[in-house]
């Protein structure tokens, strides 16, 4: 074997074989000398694959041991410093030494010659093993294949046939490097033969994937070319869900516990799914229908637990107090065990924040067994939200009673309509009144929701709903629920759910053990009295939590093992009093009454102050009065001037005299007719110059002509009389009523008067 040194070239991503011309480009330096180093002598150069194509810095271990000697038949300068060499192999060769030059590589190569010849039997087998494959090559391909086999059938030597066939074969540099490396033709034509063959079956998967894709695609629906052939993939992998489904769906519409009629449009659903197949858009659309449809309890329903014993005990052990509510659901459940089904009633509780109305509900629900379901209507102004969407927008769903009944799974839950007055309207639609069909007794059993569009019958359904206050519910809404009062807790009341409930509740939130924290009966009163001021508990609930939390850290850090709260100790665990009641004056003063005041958070008492000053006849209001107020006071003064002769008022007073009317606190916003009584009798204190007793509160509306009018709130306004220490009450005549239905413990160590006419409130109040 011959040795030569010849300038090298390492080719990156490609290889060229004996026969072959190609032609590449280079660009790195070294090979550009090699080049031209080539040109000068006898225009070979040895053109060796480097191993891998990201290496920069050639060496030897990284070039393929086996090259070609090839014969530079071109070379073209281009733009950027880049060479285009034409070239043409000429014979392979082995890597003996690699030398890194001053400008370029060179490499001795060792000369390998052509391939080992066989007997002239064995080369023919070879020969018509390498013909054979190459013909199927072709026709696999759809080539020609009479065109294709034309140069290689010149060919008659294998050795020659074999390298120019796997030069023109469209095989990667690393099969034609190890055909290159063979060291025999036997060897040599055997790995080409089955590179072939591994095409060939390559060539026919494609085909038989693509014919899939093709038969499968309409020719109106070449949009959809690509969901087709995701198709076909699915099918291949065993992953096509649409026939399953199908078939589930039929199986669980059969075993629904539904009408025929509710089946059928089932029924038709799925075989228009059917129709749709699994690609299309609409398909997910009707598949979502169709499960919505099939989670509805349409004829499923609980068993309820009409043990009144049982309710009554749930509903003690939750709540103290509210006995109305308590004897109402009662009633239900007495009418319901005797009538087998009854009518089932719409209750809407109403109260202030914190009285436990939400969880009223998840006692009743308890109390019957019956399936719990919240629906939060604060804020909702979509009628979608309650009747669903139409199902030709995208992304329609059910609206929310659907959803809860779907979550219920059952046809007779307990739904609670929260904060049902702070329902709103906008441009989509009156919310209210999408409210009506729900509420209605007489077309609730048909509710139509537009997504489900079959009727939901829902007069098995205990609708229990809350609201602070009813002047924001619409009148034919508000006329088909029954409405419960909750009105606000006494402080006995507050003391009893503290210490049954809440204390044990914080306890247990806070990690605390029972034993470890204790509040006394008197400190129980004074965070009652004094760090809270609300109808509810919510607030006395914070503050029993602050409590516990300042427990638990004196605890862990080892400052004592048990806490005791006591009157003496409440300012370190609460801070400084927050609230306190404005008790009654000492004395009886001139133009000063007390009134009485309903307010969000319970009832108050108002000091109304009136002045009589020197001036022009002017009346002035403050205080941050509204216009009911404001009227009140105008029909107070009204009636004065029209009885100023029977209390010796002279009649330029109103000309000479301004009088002003002032209540506390001036920020805080006021309105309502109940201070009509009150105002008036302070204006006449304050110009007949005769003292109001200080121990008297009063409450109540005016007329021109001196008659008292019913008010309401008289539970909380008592409550706040007797906070503030005062004596006697004066309250409407019409209002007995109402005083007679509350508790002992309210109106104990209160003497109430009732009065019709305003002579009666200024003889008990005037001081004569």
């Amino acid at each position: 074997m011959e040795n030569r040194v010849l300038p090298l070239i390492p080719l990156r991503g490609m290889c060229i074989l004996p026969g072959m011309v190609a032609h590449f480009d280079i660009s790195r330096e070294t090979s550009i000398k090699a080049i031209e180093e080539s040109m000068m002598g006898s225009e070979e150069v040895f053109l060796v694959t480097q191993r891998n194509i990201n290496d920069e810095e050639v060496t030897a271990g990284g070039l393929y041991t086996v090259g070609v000697i090839a014969k530079i038949k071109q070379v073209v300068k281009m733009q950027h410093n880049l060479v285009r060499v034409l070239v043409e192999g000429r014979q392979r060769a082995r890597l003996c030494f690699f030398e890194s030059g001053k400008h370029f590589y060179s490499a001795e190569a060792e000369i390998l010659g052509d391939y080992e010849r066989f007997d002239s039997i064995e080369e023919q087998a070879l020969d018509a093993a390498m013909i054979n494959a190459l013909e199927t090559y072709a026709h696999s391909s759809g080539k020609d294949v009479n065109e294709f086999m034309k140069p290689y059938r010149i060919l008659k030597i294998p050795g020659k046939l074999l390298l120019a066939a796997a030069g023109n074969l469209s095989l990667v540099y690393e099969k034609k490097q190890e055909i290159l490396e063979q060291q025999n033709l036997k060897d040599a034509i055997e790995l080409l033969c089955k590179l072939i063959y591994d095409e060939i079956e390559i060539i026919t998967i494609r085909k038989e994937f693509e014919e899939k894709v093709r038969s499968a695609v309409d020719k109106n629906q070449k949009d959809y070319l690509l969901r087709e052939q995701m198709k076909v993939i699915r099918e291949e992998l065993g992953e096509d869900t649409t026939v399953s489904d199908i078939d589930t769906f039929k199986e669980q519409t059969e075993n629904l516990e539904a009408e025929d009629w509710v089946k059928e449009k089932i029924y038709k659903e799925i075989d228009r799914l059917k129709m749709l197949g699994g690609g299309s858009s609409e398909s997910a659309v009707t598949r979502g229908y169709i499960e919505t449809l099939l989670e509805l309890p349409w004829d499923k329903m609980s068993e309820d637990n009409n043990d009144l014993k049982n309710a009554a005990k749930i509903l003690d052990r939750d709540h103290y107090g509210l006995e109305k509510v308590k004897e109402r659901i009662l009633e239900f459940l007495a009418v319901r065990s005797l009538t087998e089904k009854g009518e089932t009633p719409i209750i809407c509780l109403v109260g202030p924040p914190g009285t436990g109305k939400t969880s009223i509900a998840r006692s009743v629900a308890e109390a019957l067994e019956k399936k719990y379901i919240r629906i939060h209507l604060g804020g909702v102004r979509d009628e979608a939200e309650i009747r669903g969407h139409r199902r030709t927008y995208v992304g329609a769903m059910p609206g929310r009673i659907a959803v809860g009944l779907k979550n219920a799974g059952v046809k007779n839950p307990l739904m609670l309509l929260d904060e049902i007055d702070k329902v709103s309207n906008d441009y989509k639609g009156d919310t209210f009144s999408a409210l009506l069909e729900v509420l209605d007794p007489d077309q609730n059993k048909a509710f139509s929701d537009h997504y489900v569009e079959i009727p939901i019958d829902l007069s098995e359904v205990l609708f229990i709903a809350t609201a602070n206050t009813t002047q924001t519910i619409p009148q034919p809404l508000l006329d088909r629920m029954e409405v419960i009062e909750v009105t606000s807790y006494t402080e006995n009341e507050k003391a009893h759910i503290a210490k049954d409930h809440l204390i044990d509740k914080q306890i247990k939130k806070n990690g605390l053990k029972k034993g470890q924290l204790s509040i006394g009966k008197k400190p129980l009163e004074i965070i009652i009295r004094n760090y809270t001021r609300e109808a509810g508990v919510r607030n006395l609930e914070r503050r029993i939590g602050d409590i516990c939390r300042k427990a638990a850290r004196e605890i862990l850090e080892g400052e004592t093992d048990k806490v005791k709260v006591t009157a003496e100790n409440i300012e370190h665990y609460l801070g400084k009093k927050k609230y306190s009641f404005d008790k009654k004056n000492s004395h009886d003063e001139i133009g000063i009454v007390r009134g009485l005041a309903w307010t969000a958070v319970g009832g108050d008492t108002l000091e109304i102050e009136v002045n009589v000053m020197p001036g022009k006849g002017d009346f002035v209001l403050t205080g941050k009065l509204g216009d009911v107020m404001k009227e009140s006071a105008q029909a107070g003064i009204s009636f004065i001037r029209s009885v100023s002769d029977k209390y010796k008022i002279d009649k330029e007073f109103f000309k000479e005299h301004d009088i002003h009317i002032h209540i506390p606190e001036g920020a805080v916003p006021k309105d309502g007719p109940s201070a009509g009584i009150t105002m008036a009798t302070a204006m006449l204190s304050a110009i007949t110059k005769v003292p109001v007793r200080a121990d008297i509160a009063m409450t109540g509306e005016i007329t021109l002509r001196g008659r008292v009018l019913p008010i309401g709130g008289l539970k909380e306004k008592t409550l706040a009389a007797k906070n503030a220490g005062i004596k006697t009450v004066l309250v409407p005549k019409k209002n007995k009523p109402d005083i007679e239905e509350l508790s002992d413990e309210i109106t104990e160590g209160l003497e109430i008067i009732y009065v019709e006419k305003m002579e009666e409130v200024l003889k008990e109040a005037l001081v004569r």
